[in-house]
């Protein structure tokens, strides 16, 4: 066995993810809260199943009641929900009960962990059916990278309490070989999801499906939005900030953030993320004109990584960005 085992490397990292976070003071308390449970849970599981640390083992079961909820509570504000003290508390039910369990029937506790687990996961794949623009507090630039990142996490949590009833069905039978194990894939999956979480810094968009007629009124007000919105856009040029989000560009429009994402999908048939980028290469397209380079020109637009620029230049002029240079700016360097 190794002296230094999968789950305390597991839980090394995430310290050090949540050090990285808390140094750029970029990330919400929830997500914070959700990297700091995990890399305990994987400290725990590493020195009570490798070391012989018995005497933390049952906190092993009221952490994991306590993880899920946090997992949704971290998506909520991205989603752009409450995450006030009232909503937190209403959740510690999990916890709680798996304090309870503890006392009064710990078997009990096989069940509640993996159906906490399902059900918050499930919870989260739902919300997220809707698609990119449901939500609010993430950067646009992320596009669906951020979408993918949280159903990584929800499929993350559910498999996680598949891997926790393998233990139980194992537990049951005497069959321990691969108990030892599972462990070590839960952090992982873990890791994953929280790694891809923290990179992306993003989340949001969808284009509403619309289920009955709009009205003569709806129309109007989605009109009138549109023409302050692309007046915005021209004197300030939001879209330059690579951090923009669309919660805070409705926030500068005095606009509720839902009402201008319909009135885009409506009215330009595109999602914000989309939108916004189309604002973003055709800056990027000006300043290659105006003779810089490709790569300047992705970052003064308002990109931060090349795979997306590339991929949204693409799709709206239907060729890659030093393609375009070649044809319309035949004489600049890329």
């Amino acid at each position: 066995m190794p002296v230094l085992p999968i789950p305390m490397i597991i839980s090394l990292l995430l310290f050090g993810f949540l050090v990285q976070r808390i140094v750029a003071r970029e990330s919400h308390f929830t997500l914070l809260a959700l990297i700091a449970a995990c890399a305990i849970q994987s400290t725990i599981i590493a020195l009570a199943q490798y070391y012989g640390v018995s005497a933390i083992r049952p906190l092993q079961p009221i952490l994991a009641m306590t993880i899920a909820p946090i997992a949704w509570a971290a998506f909520r504000n991205a989603a752009g929900g409450d995450v006030r003290l009232n909503h937190l508390l209403q959740h510690a039910v999990g916890p709680l009960l798996a304090v309870v369990l503890l006392i009064v029937y710990p078997d009990f506790l096989d069940v509640a962990i993996p159906v906490s687990f399902v059900g918050y996961g499930f919870a989260i794949l739902i919300h997220l059916w809707r698609g990119e623009d449901s939500l609010l507090h993430s950067r646009l630039e992320s596009g669906s990278r951020a979408l993918l990142a949280w159903r990584i996490l929800g499929i993350s949590l559910i498999a996680s309490a598949l891997c926790d009833v393998l233990i139980a069905v194992g537990m049951a039978n005497g069959v321990q070989s691969y108990v030892l194990w599972i462990p070590s894939v839960v952090s992982s999956l873990s890791l994953l999801s929280l790694g891809v979480l923290s990179l992306t810094k993003a989340v949001e968009s969808k284009r509403e499906h619309e289920t009955e007629p709009l009205s003569e009124e709806d129309a109007k007000r989605d009109q009138a939005m549109m023409i302050d919105l692309d007046k915005y856009l021209e004197v300030h040029k939001p879209y330059l900030d690579p951090d923009l989000t669309l919660a805070r560009l409705a926030r500068k429009l005095i606009f509720p953030a839902k009402q201008l994402s319909a009135a885009i999908n409506r009215t330009r048939n595109e999602n914000v993320s989309r939108f916004i980028n189309c604002h973003r290469i055709e800056h990027a397209c000006k300043l290659m004109t105006e003779g810089k380079s490709v790569t300047i020109s992705m970052f003064d637009s308002g990109f931060n990584t090349k795979s997306n620029f590339n991929r949204e230049f693409l799709r709206i002029k239907a060729m890659s960005p030093s393609k375009w240079q070649e044809s319309n700016c035949p004489l600049q360097k890329k």
